[in-house]
């Protein structure tokens, strides 16, 4: 994976005048942890998202983070470091305008950028603020982390000089987040192609487990989108759609007054 063209967009760490550099003691961690965490360097080591690094001046401990599928995401404790940073202040779309500019059409696209933070370098001058510390050493990020306090905000700048001409027309982009949209299913193919062209151009890589394409609906930032028109996405009440119902007098007492109690709260003031 190339990453993108350090000449469009490159992850900057500016610090506050008053800052001064912080350096954590090693936390410990559980053996079955620090473990999997080692797999997990060794194997963004061998893919060059990280650089040994020695004698840096920032120092932070890792964080581990356990996935659906039993592995681990090592997360980086960047809280004193986004401390010392100033906030980009760099807009990220208005969910409710974007979800609102993507329904009413028939055929849509979703698609995910594969490792997104990943495919932005980090500057060469800034790589050493992003220093952690481990049992197996300590490292430094070659490409942009997560938990960094501006990494959305520049990812979100990446996407926008991708696809400035194309954007609120058959592209929507939040972060990385892509749709391409068609009011009519015979177009829709011809903007896919602007679509992967550009990225093509500029190296942006997808990932096609979370992709899906030429779709009449689909998920969108919590919401389902189609072009009926939005929709509350199953998955985010799940908990209230599977809640049994009440079996004895008290369970529908309860309940009763549970709904009341949920009408009261929607009343205007």
């Amino acid at each position: 994976m190339p990453g993108l063209d350090p000449s469009i967009v490159q992850h900057r760490l500016p610090l506050l005048p008053h800052a001064r550099p912080v350096k954590q003691k090693l936390r410990r961690l559980h053996p079955r942890w620090s473990l999997q965490v080692k797999e997990e360097i060794q194997k963004q080591l061998s893919v060059g998202f990280l650089s040994v690094v020695e004698y840096p001046e920032w120092l932070a401990n890792v964080v581990p983070v356990p996935k659906k599928d039993g592995k681990v995401r090592v997360c980086v404790d960047f809280r004193d470091l986004n401390k010392a940073s100033p906030k980009d202040d760099f807009p990220l779309p208005h969910i409710d305008m974007l979800v609102d500019s993507t329904t009413g059409h028939s055929m849509l696209s979703f698609m995910d950028g594969f490792s997104g933070y990943s495919q932005i370098l980090m500057a060469p001058e800034d790589m050493e603020k992003t220093s952690f510390i481990t049992e197996w050493g300590t490292y430094c990020y070659r490409v942009m982390p997560f938990r960094l306090k501006n990494a959305r905000a520049t990812y979100q700048r990446a996407a926008t000089t991708l696809f400035h001409d194309m954007m609120h027309r058959d592209v929507e982009v939040y972060v990385d987040d892509m749709i391409v949209k068609s009011r009519d299913r015979s177009d829709h193919l011809a903007a896919l192609e602007r679509f992967f062209e550009r990225i093509r151009q500029f190296r942006l890589r997808l990932n096609p487990k979370k992709c899906t394409f030429g779709v009449t609906s689909g998920k969108l930032l919590g919401y389902m989108v189609s072009e009926r028109g939005i929709e509350v996405d199953p998955d985010k009440i799940r908990a209230i759609l599977d809640m049994p119902a009440p079996r004895t007098e008290r369970e529908r007492s309860e309940a009763s007054w549970a709904d009341f109690s949920t009408s009261v709260d929607l009343l205007p003031d």
